[in-house]
């Protein structure tokens, strides 16, 4: 058990950053693995760095410290205290050797050296190097690293760390051993080892310059016939790597493992990536569409950061966009690429206007280059991820993909292996391009999301057309006074007929992408001979919130001549949020629902339309989450958005069940295969149940198709649908389910997410029994996020009972995982720090709740931050 602060945790300042006084140039690590005392011992080159320096801090956690020598003497003048090793009296060059004792079994944060299952795993970023030995755990100092893992051989045949392989043995007493070095220096987060016993799948790729590369994943016995597609990820992520942006991979060998135990999605550490298992296994009975999807993502996400994270680090972690924000970007790129570009755009954009508006909104709201932090690990957060990809985003649409791939050319010219900052790579941008993003830079320190209002004007007799933007950033924490930032606003005119209007000003065409870099700005666009139709933020080209009085007649139009895609969509979003918006208020006046036909006869139009990707039509259909509702609200009314949104679906289903009805029948396929047009096909069909759920016909529908299944896409879209909808067939699905799946938790974290989102009134009672469940372990993340934060975060109206029998729950699981996992805690306490856009009653249910967790003893680095953020709001 990790040692917990007993004083108040402070907080750290980007403003404070100071280089190290001392580097180290190469580290040698020995690892005599054992589950209870493993012994490391680290032989640290070192250089100093300030003239003068004679003392070194190290960060330890959790350690057992045998013996310091410097130069091959034993070394006494040091002091260990508080996290931290310091060594005084040293010179300006020397081998320092640092040994400790560490104890695997019992280290249940998942992060340093653990045991995951049967096997020896480690996790160090951000900060988990240092519960492995006394180090500069630090971004920028940068070893290169050589790894020798010794461990018993019967128990523990492969033995694995960072590089390529160089040697390897036998010892006494069952025991072996392998030698691994890694040529490119590192920052010690980018540290990894495995021991264990698995099944391998292998592989190889030939690269663009005739490197032959071994390709090798790992994962549990029996699980071979689920790591193919992880495969074919690899490879395509390396191929679409050097044909899209010219990166080449640059060792022998690149493995992953898959462990169950693993707090993040997966890791990259250099050569080795460790994988949440949900990430790499995956076949037609065990896995959706949606998982095939989210490890093509993910796979390639890790294997990209071999040159943003890797090759080129942050320099310290407040840097962290710099590889996240960049390498959500490349797979974003890879999976649209590879996919359905605006299936995909959309998808994003759903976690942009859902969650991570969400997040701009709360307490912890912060830019994607925060300036304050307590715990790191707090900011993991979809602002730096998701946002920090939206700014990258951003800067390829105003450069345009030439000048954009001209940028990173020279970012990794300039900083490849070194530890750089956002700066940098703006300013490789810019200096590329020749373009100027001096305001643009605000998007890395300004927090919140910016308001974008819209006013236009046509002007008949000069056959002109007048847009009028204005941009606003609501004060966030921290931050009162907010500037006008550079946003690129992506606009399209369109005649009566839906053919586009050029755009030009004093007779010269000009581009879509207007520059917005005021607070308030006029563009005149002439030549306009008809009032036009306007559609805005194409491809969602800035993360905004638009603001426009749309016409619901402009809507539907928009909905059928949009050339874009996405804008298709969006306009139907928007036409959406208006009725929706409209029977909330109705609800709240207690008035009965209503839908004008031509709002249904618009969305009938898209389902109907044969031209359309299916995938898209899909996307088309599906409503907003009420999540994302509760998003467009001071004060949000949970009862009356769940009344709405289940009154909307049912209006849907019932008045174009007939349409639902055929093309339900007409998508049925053969048999089971992961091409795109199936995927589309399938998410088409099963967004029709949804729907048909709703009517006379749903119960038999739903039961027909989940004893038909043969694959888990349409085996879980029936029981998604039987859970959402409160279907007598429900039951039966969920214990027949039960039955065949327990011993795979993989496969469980499906059903826990249904029985965490169970719409029933009981629904905290069936968790609670869930959780005696033999397939459920508190201890594993997973199982805990799939039951626990489905129901905390996606079962509003259940979480948010009046009664505050949810927030008691959500206090009693946080208590617990405080001491054996805050990390998982620290994501799981997010429903809590929005209190304040609810009710009276139901704000001081929840506050209180963040009282009683501020008093807990010993309350863990990653929790206090947040609590204590939320409560001084």
């Amino acid at each position: 058990m990790a040692e917990q602060p007993t004083i108040q945790p402070t907080a750290k300042y980007r403003s404070d950053y100071q280089a190290p006084e001392f580097t180290i140039t190469d580290l040698s690590l020995e690892f005599d693995l054992h589950e209870t005392a493993t012994r490391v011992v680290a032989i640290s080159k070192v250089e100093q760095q300030v003239e003068g320096a004679t003392s070194m801090e190290l960060d330890g956690d959790a350690l057992t410290l045998i013996r310091v020598e410097i130069n091959g003497e034993n070394w006494s003048d040091y002091t260990e205290g508080e996290g931290k090793l310091t060594v005084n009296g040293l010179p300006a060059s020397f081998d320092m050797l640092i040994e400790t004792e560490i104890n695997p079994e019992a280290n249940t944060l998942l992060e340093g050296l653990y045991k995951s299952g049967g096997a020896y795993c480690t996790q160090c970023e951000a900060e988990g190097f240092r519960r492995i030995t006394y180090y500069l755990d630090r971004p920028d100092v940068l070893a290169r690293f050589s790894t020798k893992v010794i461990a018993d051989k019967a128990q523990y045949p492969y033995l694995m760390s960072n590089g390529n392989r160089v040697d390897g043995g036998e010892l006494d007493n069952g025991r072996h051993w392998v030698q691994w070095q890694d040529p490119f220096p590192k920052p010690s987060y980018l540290f990894a080892l495995v021991a264990g016993d698995f099944d391998v799948l292998r592989d190889n790729y030939t690269t663009v310059s005739g490197r032959d590369v071994a390709l090798e994943i790992f994962v549990d016995k029996g699980n071979l016939d689920r790591a193919e597609y992880a495969m074919t990820s690899l490879i395509n992520s390396m191929k679409w790597d050097e044909e899209r942006f010219g990166l080449e991979y640059d060792l022998d060998i690149y493995m992953i493992v898959a462990v169950d135990f693993f707090n993040m999605g997966a890791m990259e550490n250099k050569g080795l990536n460790v994988f949440n298992s949900k990430y790499v296994l995956a076949n037609a009975k065990t896995a959706t569409d949606t998982d095939y999807q989210g490890i093509e993502a993910v796979i390639g996400h890790e294997y990209f950061h071999n040159w943003t994270g890797n090759r080129v680090t942050c320099r310290d972690w407040f840097q962290l966009s710099l590889k996240e924000g960049l390498t959500v970007f490349r797979d974003q790129e890879f999976s649209s690429d590879l996919g359905s570009r605006p299936v995909n755009r959309i998808n994003n954009v759903r976690i942009m206007r859902g969650p991570q508006f969400s997040e701009d909104r709360g307490p912890m709201s912060h830019p994607i280059r925060p300036e304050k932090v307590i715990e790191m690990n707090n900011f993991y957060t979809l602002t730096v991820y998701e946002k920090g990809s939206e700014v990258i985003r951003m800067m390829h649409t105003l450069l345009g993909e030439e000048n954009f791939q001209a940028g990173m050319k020279l970012y990794f010219e300039r900083h490849d292996g070194t530890a750089a900052t956002c700066d940098d790579f703006v300013q490789a941008m810019e200096d590329a391009s020749g373009i100027s993003l001096e305001k643009f830079r605000r998007w890395y320190s300004q927090s919140g999301t910016p308001v974008v209002q819209v006013e236009t004007e046509y002007l008949e007799q000069d056959s002109r057309y007048r847009v009028t933007v204005r941009q606003h950033t609501a004060p966030t924490p921290g931050q009162a006074q907010k500037q006008p930032l550079h946003i690129p606003f992506d606009v399209e005119l369109y005649d009566a007929k839906g053919n586009v209007i050029p755009l030009q000003c004093d007779g010269k065409s000009i581009h879509n992408v207007l520059d917005v870099t005021e607070a308030e700005q006029e563009f005149v666009f002439d030549g306009i001979d008809q009032q036009p139709v306007i559609s805005m933020l194409r491809e969602f080209s800035a993360p905004v919130i638009l603001e426009y009085d749309y016409s619901d007649a402009e809507l539907t139009f928009l909905m059928v001549h949009a050339r874009n895609e996405f804008a298709r969509w969006d306009a139907g979003q928007i036409l959406l949020a208006k009725y929706i918006k409209h029977n909330v208020a109705r609800s709240q006046n207690g008035e009965s629902f209503e839908l004008p036909e031509a709002v249904v006869d618009a969305f009938r139009g898209v389902l109907l339309d044969e031209k359309l990707d299916p995938a898209f039509i899909a996307e088309m259909l599906t409503l907003p989450s009420e999540n994302e509702v509760a998003g467009w609200y001071k004060t949000v009314d949970v009862d009356a958005i769940n009344s709405v949104m289940g009154e909307l679906e049912k209006v849907l289903a019932v008045t174009m069940e007939d349409e639902f009805s055929a093309i339900y029948h007409s998508l049925m396929q053969a048999s089971y295969t992961i091409e795109h047009e199936a995927m589309a096909k399938r998410s088409l069909r099963n967004t029709c149940l949804a729907y048909l759920a709703h009517t006379e016909q749903g119960n038999s529908l739903v039961a027909k198709q989940y004893e038909a299944s043969d694959n888990m896409t349409d085996t879980m879209a029936a029981m998604a649908v039987a859970n959402d909808a409160e279907l007598a067939c429900r039951a039966d699905q969920m214990a027949d389910f039960s039955d065949k799946w327990t011993q795979d938790g993989l496969v469980m974290d499906k059903w826990f997410i249904l029985q965490g989102k169970n719409p029933a009134e009981n629904a905290l009672d069936n968790v609670r029994e869930t959780m005696k469940h033999k397939a459920f372990d508190l201890k594993n993340p997973n199982r805990t996020r799939s039951l626990v934060a489905s129901f905390c975060g996606n079962n509003p109206v259940r979480f948010h009972a009046k009664d505050g029998s949810g927030y008691q729950f959500l206090t009693e699981i946080l208590t617990v995982l405080n001491t054996s996992n805050p990390q998982v805690a620290s994501r799981l306490i997010e429903p809590f720090l929005k209190y304040r856009q609810y009710d009276e009653h139901r704000q001081g249910l929840m506050r209180a709740e963040l009282e009683k967790l501020s008093q807990l003893e010993n309350l863990a680095k990653d929790l206090f931050e947040k609590v204590q953020k939320a409560l001084e709001l």
